[in-house]
């Protein structure tokens, strides 16, 4: 296993009472360091009970050891975490904004944590598990491929995600035409010890047709099509997306979506699934114009952003292969029967087969084919270490993303039973009703009541109506 820059931070080597400080709250910790110290990842072990909670800042469990992070260039203790190293009291005020802990490394961000609206250089706490998986899936993917050891931080902002690789041992290179993002990446950078990364103040596009990366991670705020040839031009193995623009993805935002995704999103009921299969296509048809085929090995919708991780494959043949697995869906508004047709031609039902009714939507095209690749999603669920804040979060997504079938669309058993004038059951009693009837089912990710069947939806009510009284 590679090392780690997070195993060489420094810390004290001896301390009687640490002070600590966080969101204004200030205190003392006393108590004897075991000796001889323990260390892990520089973090010192100190023997004191703790309180369950502080004021309003975070919660904790009564612990018997608890860590206290010692960084260098601090001012008492940047921040205090549990035994198994969640942070308990993360944000720090300094001059430029706050400091926050994620993922083992510190990192200032502006004082305003946002969601990056209209902000040149932000840092977005709702995306953590987002970047915990992307930890996860670089880890999981390096021993997948060996070779792969250069990854492209597209769109830096404050370097969270760069900084988080390159303390992972990645040959990190950090971009943004932001002169403010430059240099805040830059200063995490050398704040985490990893000032072998490269800090580029350029556009990316640009970079990316001048460079070529193994692993390319692509996060804007918004769609991540205008970036999508320059990635495809010079991008080896790993292709990583995230989209924010879920309206138009989804079709809520009709006309926008057709501009960004050269695609016809549908307002449906699965709606982030629309939006999954939608981002899908338009960067398979992205690929193929540079003779690449991509694979979808790792895709979920969480959160107002759609996050999918395409291995690439640099064959004409391979092109070919993924737009054939490009095609329509149709779906009917009254019954919420639907589709899937294979092909980039569209051939549009007029009318229902199940209800007969004329309220009929055509989308595409949009990816038919798998989105997940369930052993490899098994593996990043063992690269997911417990130090991770969202590592409960990030393990259950896993599970149901690896248990997910392979068909195009989901359904919502409320949805369904509202549309029939029905009680809804128990999910699992509602599962097992579908697989005793003879039909493939397993839960989706997409929220609580939602699952995945090869059954149709006169199938799905014949199968389980009995039970739903």
């Amino acid at each position: 296993m590679r090392e780690s820059r997070l195993d060489r931070s420094p810390a004290l080597r001896s301390l009687e009472t640490a002070t600590w400080q966080s969101g204004g709250l200030s205190g003392e910790l006393s108590g004897r360091i075991q000796k001889p110290a323990r260390w892990e990842m520089g973090i010192l072990v100190a023997q004191r009970r703790i309180p369950s909670r502080v004021s309003g800042l975070g919660s904790i469990t009564a612990l018997d050891a608890l860590y206290v992070a010692l960084v260098s260039g601090f001012i008492g203790v940047p921040g205090l975490v549990s035994v198994r190293d969640h942070t308990v009291f993360r944000p720090v005020p300094t001059r430029r904004g706050m400091r926050v802990t994620e993922g083992g490394v510190e990192l200032e961000v502006p004082g305003e944590q946002t969601e990056g609206i209209e902000e040149a250089v932000f840092y977005n706490p709702r995306q953590e598990l987002n970047r915990d998986l992307t930890i996860a899936t670089l880890r999981a993917y390096r021993e997948r491929e060996d070779r792969a050891t250069s990854y492209l931080d597209a769109m830096t902002a404050s370097g969270v995600r760069g900084v988080r690789a390159a303390a992972d041992g990645w040959d990190v290179t950090c971009c943004d035409v932001d002169e403010e993002a430059v240099d805040l990446a830059r200063e995490n950078l050398e704040r985490n010890d990893c000032e072998a990364a490269t800090v580029e103040h350029w556009n990316v596009n640009a970079l990316m047709h001048d460079s070529t990366f193994d692993v390319i991670d692509l996060d804007p705020f918004g769609t991540p099509m205008p970036f999508a040839d320059a990635a495809f031009a010079n991008c080896r193995d790993l292709l990583c997306v995230t989209a924010t623009d879920t309206a138009p993805l989804c079709g809520a935002h009709f006309n926008s979506g057709v501009r960004s995704y050269s695609a016809v999103p549908r307002n449906t009921d699965y709606h982030a699934e629309m939006g999954v299969r939608i981002l899908i296509s338009a960067l398979a048809r992205s690929g193929a114009r540079f003779d690449v085929g991509v694979e979808p090995i790792l895709t979920h919708a969480t959160s107002h952003y759609v996050r999918t991780y395409l291995e690439l494959t640099h064959k004409p043949t391979a092109a070919d292969a993924a737009i054939d697995e490009l095609g329509q869906l149709y779906h009917c508004e009254d019954c919420l029967y639907r589709e899937a047709d294979p092909g980039l031609i569209a051939d549009p039902l007029e009318t229902c087969p199940h209800c007969g009714g004329n309220r009929m939507l055509t989308a595409g095209p949009v990816w038919l084919g798998a989105v997940q690749d369930s052993e490899f999603i098994a593996a990043v669920r063992d690269e997911i270490p417990y130090t991770f804040d969202t590592a409960p979060a990030a393990r259950e997504l896993c599970d149901t993303l690896a248990a997910e079938l392979d068909e195009p669309t989901h359904y919502d058993q409320h949805k369904l039973c509202r549309n029939w004038g029905l009680p809804a059951n128990a999910m699992d009693d509602f599962l097992a009703d579908l697989r005793e009837a003879g039909y493939a089912a397993s839960r989706a990710h997409y929220g609580g009541t939602t699952f995945k069947t090869d059954a149709s939806v006169g199938e799905i009510r014949a199968a389980t109506e009995g039970n739903l009284d």
